[in-house]
């Protein structure tokens, strides 16, 4: 299924929700091991962050249904996903809710690199298809919102090279 957001921007081959979570999952890697993190269950939390959205799709903002109504019908959907996992199912059930109220320092942290990923992907995009500064919409949602330093850090990194790409690409028109 591909991500609403880059559908309705008319992004031509956008990402896939599935394509997200193993994206979000390889970002995980990024944790340093002198942080007091729980790689193994931030890698897991980023495969299942998203996982309801392959039954009630990927709702945006843009979608008009309230956010807590998102939340439950997002809840609702994991249940049901999570009966069918057996005993692994309450596991998964109580980590997609951790994220979900950001209960933890590894919930935080891969809001933060569900952020990341999205400014990334934006600038992928916009390099992809030749229109700087086209998607910043997905950049202006993130502002101030990354809260890790290390992440922030390469969202700051990210933001230069945008900055320089849309430079290079006006002053060469």
């Amino acid at each position: 299924m591909k991500r609403t957001g880059w559908v309705i921007r008319n992004i031509p081959d956008p990402e896939t929700i599935a394509g997200h979570m193993y994206r979000m999952a390889m970002l995980s890697f990024l944790v340093d091991n002198e942080e007091n993190l729980d790689k193994v269950k931030i890698m897991q939390m980023a495969l299942i962050h998203d996982l309801a959205e392959c039954i009630v799709g990927d709702i945006t903002p843009h979608c008009g249904i309230p956010p807590d109504e998102k939340h439950r019908l997002e809840d609702e959907a994991m249940e049901d996903i999570c009966k069918l996992l057996g005993n692994k199912g309450p596991m998964i059930l109580e980590m997609f809710r951790e994220y979900e109220k950001q209960e933890s320092a590894e919930a935080k942290y891969v809001k933060d690199l569900d952020r990341l990923d999205l400014i990334m992907q934006a600038f992928e995009y916009e390099k992809r298809e030749k229109i700087p500064g086209q998607l910043e919409e997905f950049f202006v949602a993130t502002n101030g919102k990354i809260r890790h330093p290390f992440i922030n850090k390469v969202a700051t990194e990210i933001a230069a090279r945008r900055e320089a790409f849309q430079t290079v690409s006006t002053s060469s028109k």
